[in-house]
């Protein structure tokens, strides 16, 4: 983490995301509490997770889809909680999404799923907004007659490499992963791993993804947080992460039913 108090952190580079004191509830359920998180420029952090845990409550609380009690989501250094209107809309022009289950548009062949966010701008016309998503296809390995098809038409692995095609269609500062890898077999899994990786490393974004994961965890992050009790209870690098100490994380990344986590889960 960052240290805001001074000393040597003063020089570091602010954060591309930096979530403070993030809290959120539904009713008595508690699902944010007090999260802390740092991304930093150029990175890709992986937030881990079992599920109800609070991991894309914390995803649509940055995106603005839903609105925290309290604490504080800077992007650039900007406090963006209450932004309303062209501020708004200023913001989430640096956003690009894949969404854990395609979200593709039923009525809209896959080259213009893929442009949406470009046509949306009203700053390109379609025939050039064509050329942009047939060549944002072929980087994720999909030919120019794949987006004459409808997502229908598509299999799983065809429309999570469409939906990545359009999170870096409008080339965006940052990117959400919203589990990547749900649905696919592990092949796939490993093939979508691969294509988020550098597509993020082509487009020189920052990156932000959630998942249960653990494969892909460990192939797209530079760092891995774990997420439990709505806070950060521990993050390092890829590395690290097998010999961290800390028994909810290592419960997790081995899948044993037996530890801290089942014993909290328990817990009248």
């Amino acid at each position: 983490m960052t240290d805001h108090a001074g000393g040597p952190e003063r020089m570091s580079p602010t954060p591309k995301i930096s979530l403070r004191g993030l809290s959120k509830r539904f009713g008595p359920k508690v699902v944010l509490d007090n999260l802390d998180l740092d991304v930093m420029p150029g990175e890709s952090v992986v937030v881990i997770g079992g599920s109800g845990t609070g991991k894309s409550v914390m995803l649509k609380s940055i995106l603005g889809l839903l609105k925290p009690e309290s604490g504080s989501i800077k992007i650039d250094g900007q406090e963006v909680l209450g932004l309303r209107g062209s501020d708004r809309d200023e913001v989430l022009r640096k956003f690009g999404m894949l969404f854990q289950g395609g979200a593709l548009f039923d009525s809209l062949p896959v080259w213009e799923n893929v442009a949406f966010g470009l046509l949306a701008s009203g700053d390109i016309s379609r025939k050039d907004a064509k050329v942009v998503a047939l060549e944002n296809l072929r980087s994720v390995g999909l030919g120019p007659e794949v987006g004459e098809l409808s997502p229908a038409e598509l299999s799983g692995g065809m429309q999570k490499r469409v939906g990545l095609a359009r999170a870096i269609a409008t080339r965006p500062e940052i990117i959400f992963f919203d589990e990547p890898t749900t649905g696919l077999d592990p092949i796939m899994g490993d093939v979508i791993n691969d294509l988020i990786v550098e597509c993020v490393k082509t487009v020189g974004a920052t990156a932000l993804s959630i998942t249960h994961d653990m494969a892909s965890a460990r192939k797209i992050a530079d760092r891995i947080a774990m997420i439990f009790g709505g806070k950060i209870i521990w993050i390092g690098t890829v590395d690290e992460i097998d010999n961290s100490g800390n028994p909810y994380v290592d419960q997790f990344i081995h899948g044993r039913a037996e530890g801290p986590i089942q014993m909290d889960l328990l817990k009248p």
